[in-house]
């Protein structure tokens, strides 16, 4: 029924030792007078256990409270004369066990209910709105503008527009390459039967596509041997010139 920091709280009392539990139960039981038990120091110990514990579990200390609540309620009704409770209609001391058993269950039931009340706020948070400020533009007009904008026709207009499925993609302005690899290798080729060349002039006038393909064909006659190049400095002109295979690569081709 306690929660474990309730129920690790030891007692050592002058008519009792032992766990808070066994305290309760004896007193409910009837098996130990409330009378002479020390709620005070029963609340005192708890302080000294959370000054142990170095932190406050605020759902224990709740239930702690209630519980010394209930007692404190049960010991005033055991302390007040037979005549009283009767002309006051208070309960007898076994009535009030009974009840602060029943308002235990009770709380129990409660804690229950808020728990389960909180897994289902933790599971559908984001099913949640959040509400938004009006405007600034609409808190200088009156009322009857600010109501127009709500009008239901707006509304589903908004929302048909959300719904209305979107125009296709153009994509004429997207082409293929219209340069390949094949026909950089013939431009490179011619003007190296002229003698070395710088890479800039290759690709004079062409767009970033024809460079790439460009140097794509650079490398691959690098690699038949066909050309080589040399750059003099970080970011200068790369020279271009014939390799050491320009026969056997033209025989290729």
């Amino acid at each position: 029924m306690a929660s474990p920091s309730v129920h690790a709280l030891e007692l050592d009392l002058d008519v009792f030792a032992g766990p808070f539990d066994l305290l309760l139960s004896l007193i409910l039981r009837e098996e130990l007078d409330l009378l002479e038990v020390d709620l005070a120091d029963v609340v005192l110990a708890y302080v000294d256990h959370l000054k142990a514990q170095g932190e406050l579990d605020l759902e224990a200390t709740t239930e702690f409270l209630v519980l010394i609540a209930a007692l404190l309620e049960l010991k005033s009704r055991l302390m007040l004369p037979g005549e009283e409770i009767d002309e006051l209609d208070e309960l007898v001391p076994a009535e009030a066990a009974d009840e602060l058993l029943a308002r235990m269950l009770a709380y129990s039931r409660y804690r229950g209910a808020a728990g389960w009340l909180r897994e289902r706020f933790e599971g559908s948070h984001e099913l949640l709105f959040r509400a938004a400020p009006l405007p600034a533009e609409l808190r200088r007009v009156r009322v009857e503008q600010a109501e127009a904008v709500y009008e239901p026709a707006r509304l589903g207009e908004a929302l048909g527009g959300l719904l209305r499925l979107p125009a296709p993609i153009d994509l004429q302005h997207m082409r293929n390459p219209a340069v390949t690899v094949a026909e950089r290798l013939q431009v490179l080729r011619t003007l190296l039967r002229r003698g070395s060349f710088s890479f800039d002039r290759a690709v004079e006038g062409a767009d970033r596509m024809t460079v790439a393909v460009t140097l794509y064909a650079l490398l691959e006659l690098y690699k038949r041997g066909e050309a080589t190049w040399e750059q003099a400095e970080p970011f200068g002109v790369i020279t271009v010139a014939a390799g050491t295979k320009p026969a056997a690569a033209e025989a290729a081709a």
